[in-house]
């Protein structure tokens, strides 16, 4: 699947708008399609540079908000339709 996303690729680096792959989730996980993300502090400091945790190039805003579009074998917490928020950093996705 293909998206577009607002990519760093380096720090202070602009962001750039670019089309990304988005694989299927794998075993135990689900992908959402993002509607509304916050940006804060902690991506700032991502893109700043000093984060010593910050990898290039990421796709910043990690306060999602979306609808699950696919769910990953063995999930059952969620269904295909739902609408979800979280706030989790420096992780793949906001749920598992």
């Amino acid at each position: 699947m293909k998206s577009r996303a607002a990519v760093a690729f380096g720090p202070g680096l602009p962001l750039e708008i670019v089309e990304i792959d988005v694989a299927p989730p794998k075993k135990g996980e689900v992908l959402v399609k993002i509607s509304h993300t916050g940006v804060c502090h902690t991506d700032a400091y991502t893109l700043s540079g000093d984060d010593p945790e910050g990898l290039f190039p990421v796709v910043l805003g990690h306060e999602g908000a979306g609808v699950v579009v696919e769910v990953g074998e063995g999930v059952t917490s969620v269904k295909r339709g739902l609408t979800l928020s979280g706030t989790k950093t420096h992780v793949k996705g906001f749920w598992s």
